[in-house]
Protein backbone atom coordinates (compact mmCIF):
# COMPACT_ATOMS: atom_id res chain seq x y z
CA UNK A 1 0.00 0.00 0.00
CA UNK A 2 1.42 3.28 -1.08
CA UNK A 3 2.33 5.71 1.57
CA UNK A 4 0.29 9.12 1.48
CA UNK A 5 2.42 11.77 0.78
CA UNK A 6 3.68 13.82 3.91
CA UNK A 7 2.19 17.11 3.50
CA UNK A 8 4.56 20.19 5.38
CA UNK A 9 2.66 21.20 7.73
CA UNK A 10 4.43 22.51 10.38
CA UNK A 11 5.20 25.80 8.37
CA UNK A 12 1.12 26.11 8.73
CA UNK A 13 1.01 25.33 12.29
CA UNK A 14 3.49 27.84 13.24
CA UNK A 15 1.71 30.65 11.06
CA UNK A 16 -1.34 29.39 13.04
CA UNK A 17 0.00 30.21 16.04
CA UNK A 18 1.25 33.61 15.10
CA UNK A 19 -1.89 34.27 14.07
CA UNK A 20 -3.49 33.41 17.18
CA UNK A 21 -0.78 35.20 19.30
CA UNK A 22 -1.55 38.64 17.22
CA UNK A 23 -5.57 37.89 17.83
CA UNK A 24 -5.02 37.48 21.36
CA UNK A 25 -2.97 40.56 21.81
CA UNK A 26 -5.30 42.52 19.57
CA UNK A 27 -8.12 40.93 22.15
CA UNK A 28 -6.19 42.21 25.43
CA UNK A 29 -5.52 45.40 24.10
CA UNK A 30 -9.34 45.58 23.18
CA UNK A 31 -9.98 44.19 26.99
CA UNK A 32 -7.58 46.94 28.28
CA UNK A 33 -8.84 50.06 27.03
CA UNK A 34 -12.63 48.99 27.62
CA UNK A 35 -12.03 48.68 31.50
CA UNK A 36 -10.58 52.06 31.17
CA UNK A 37 -13.32 53.11 29.33
CA UNK A 38 -15.23 51.74 32.17
CA UNK A 39 -13.95 53.26 35.01
CA UNK A 40 -14.26 56.34 33.27
CA UNK A 41 -17.96 55.96 32.66
CA UNK A 42 -18.39 54.65 36.60
CA UNK A 43 -16.52 58.04 37.80
CA UNK A 44 -18.57 60.10 35.09
CA UNK A 45 -21.53 58.56 36.52
CA UNK A 46 -20.86 59.41 40.03
CA UNK A 47 -19.78 62.58 39.43
CA UNK A 48 -23.52 63.27 37.09
CA UNK A 49 -25.32 61.70 40.38
CA UNK A 50 -23.41 63.93 42.47
CA UNK A 51 -24.62 67.20 40.60
CA UNK A 52 -28.17 65.95 39.73
CA UNK A 53 -28.12 65.86 44.01
CA UNK A 54 -26.85 69.14 44.61
CA UNK A 55 -28.98 70.86 41.63
CA UNK A 56 -31.94 69.55 43.68
CA UNK A 57 -30.92 70.26 46.94
CA UNK A 58 -30.02 73.94 45.99
CA UNK A 59 -33.51 73.87 44.40
CA UNK A 60 -34.93 73.11 47.28
CA UNK A 61 -32.92 75.53 49.59
CA UNK A 62 -34.06 78.34 47.09
CA UNK A 63 -37.76 77.35 47.05
CA UNK A 64 -37.64 77.51 50.80
CA UNK A 65 -36.24 81.26 50.39
CA UNK A 66 -38.55 81.99 48.30
CA UNK A 67 -41.24 80.79 50.80
CA UNK A 68 -39.43 82.67 53.66
CA UNK A 69 -39.76 85.61 51.40
CA UNK A 70 -43.41 85.67 50.83
CA UNK A 71 -43.98 85.44 54.39
CA UNK A 72 -42.42 88.69 55.02
CA UNK A 73 -44.02 90.18 52.27
CA UNK A 74 -47.24 88.94 54.05
CA UNK A 75 -45.81 90.22 57.26
CA UNK A 76 -44.76 93.73 55.66
CA UNK A 77 -48.73 93.85 53.68
CA UNK A 78 -50.52 92.97 56.88
CA UNK A 79 -48.35 95.41 58.82
CA UNK A 80 -49.10 98.34 55.65
CA UNK A 81 -53.64 96.95 55.99
CA UNK A 82 -52.98 97.71 59.68
CA UNK A 83 -51.38 101.06 59.32
CA UNK A 84 -54.00 101.97 56.95
CA UNK A 85 -56.59 100.82 58.98
CA UNK A 86 -55.64 102.77 62.01
CA UNK A 87 -55.02 106.10 59.89
CA UNK A 88 -58.40 105.23 58.44
CA UNK A 89 -59.96 105.30 62.03
CA UNK A 90 -58.10 108.45 63.10
CA UNK A 91 -55.97 106.52 65.35
CA UNK A 92 -51.66 106.64 65.16
CA UNK A 93 -50.39 103.10 64.76
CA UNK A 94 -47.69 101.73 67.30
CA UNK A 95 -44.36 103.48 67.04
CA UNK A 96 -42.38 100.28 66.22
CA UNK A 97 -44.35 99.84 63.46
CA UNK A 98 -42.85 101.44 60.61
CA UNK A 99 -39.24 100.22 61.56
CA UNK A 100 -40.76 96.75 61.27
CA UNK A 101 -42.15 97.81 57.75
CA UNK A 102 -38.97 98.90 56.89
CA UNK A 103 -37.10 95.68 58.36
CA UNK A 104 -39.72 93.35 56.39
CA UNK A 105 -39.06 95.25 53.59
CA UNK A 106 -34.50 94.53 53.89
CA UNK A 107 -35.34 91.39 55.05
CA UNK A 108 -36.72 90.31 51.28
CA UNK A 109 -34.32 91.90 50.04
CA UNK A 110 -31.54 89.54 51.62
CA UNK A 111 -33.56 87.09 51.42
CA UNK A 112 -34.24 87.12 47.52
CA UNK A 113 -30.45 87.56 46.68
CA UNK A 114 -30.33 83.93 48.73
CA UNK A 115 -32.92 82.71 46.99
CA UNK A 116 -31.77 83.78 43.19
CA UNK A 117 -28.29 82.75 45.04
CA UNK A 118 -29.55 79.06 44.93
CA UNK A 119 -31.32 79.47 41.93
CA UNK A 120 -28.60 80.28 40.17
CA UNK A 121 -26.46 77.60 41.84
CA UNK A 122 -28.95 74.51 41.20
CA UNK A 123 -28.76 75.77 37.07
CA UNK A 124 -25.37 75.46 37.39
CA UNK A 125 -25.00 71.99 38.71
CA UNK A 126 -28.27 70.59 36.48
CA UNK A 127 -26.22 71.80 33.74
CA UNK A 128 -23.25 70.17 34.72
CA UNK A 129 -25.14 66.75 35.45
CA UNK A 130 -26.53 67.24 31.50
CA UNK A 131 -23.46 67.26 30.36
CA UNK A 132 -21.72 64.67 32.35
CA UNK A 133 -24.71 62.24 31.75
CA UNK A 134 -23.92 62.44 27.96
CA UNK A 135 -20.85 61.33 28.73
CA UNK A 136 -21.57 58.18 30.74
CA UNK A 137 -23.91 57.67 27.53
CA UNK A 138 -21.27 58.05 25.12
CA UNK A 139 -18.42 55.95 27.22
CA UNK A 140 -21.56 53.02 27.44
CA UNK A 141 -21.79 53.33 23.44
CA UNK A 142 -18.09 53.02 23.35
CA UNK A 143 -17.94 50.12 25.61
CA UNK A 144 -20.55 48.11 23.50
CA UNK A 145 -19.21 48.99 20.33
CA UNK A 146 -15.35 47.50 21.95
CA UNK A 147 -17.42 44.33 22.70
CA UNK A 148 -18.96 43.88 19.02
CA UNK A 149 -15.82 44.81 17.78
CA UNK A 150 -14.05 41.65 19.46
CA UNK A 151 -17.08 39.67 18.60
CA UNK A 152 -17.04 40.36 15.00
CA UNK A 153 -13.02 40.79 14.56
CA UNK A 154 -13.73 44.23 13.15
CA UNK A 155 -10.27 46.67 14.34
CA UNK A 156 -11.82 49.16 12.68
CA UNK A 157 -15.05 49.49 15.22
CA UNK A 158 -12.82 49.37 18.02
CA UNK A 159 -11.49 52.36 16.90
CA UNK A 160 -14.86 53.98 16.07
CA UNK A 161 -14.89 53.01 19.76
CA UNK A 162 -11.67 54.53 20.91
CA UNK A 163 -12.51 57.77 19.32
CA UNK A 164 -16.28 57.78 21.05
CA UNK A 165 -14.60 57.22 24.51
CA UNK A 166 -12.42 60.25 23.24
CA UNK A 167 -15.54 62.08 23.05
CA UNK A 168 -16.92 60.52 26.28
CA UNK A 169 -13.62 61.93 27.80
CA UNK A 170 -14.33 65.80 26.24
CA UNK A 171 -17.94 65.36 28.26
CA UNK A 172 -16.36 64.53 31.33
CA UNK A 173 -13.59 67.57 31.02
CA UNK A 174 -16.78 69.89 30.02
CA UNK A 175 -18.42 68.20 33.77
CA UNK A 176 -15.25 69.21 35.75
CA UNK A 177 -14.77 73.16 34.49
Amino acid sequence: MPEDPEVPTEHLHEAIHEEAEKGASWVMAVALSTAVLAVLAAITALLAGGHANEAMMDQIQASDQWAFYQAKGIKAAVLESKTELLGGLGKEPAAGDAEKLEKYKSDQKEIQAIAEEKTRSSEAHLARHETLAKGVTVFQVSIAIAAIAVLTRRRWMWFASMLLGICGCVFLFLGLI
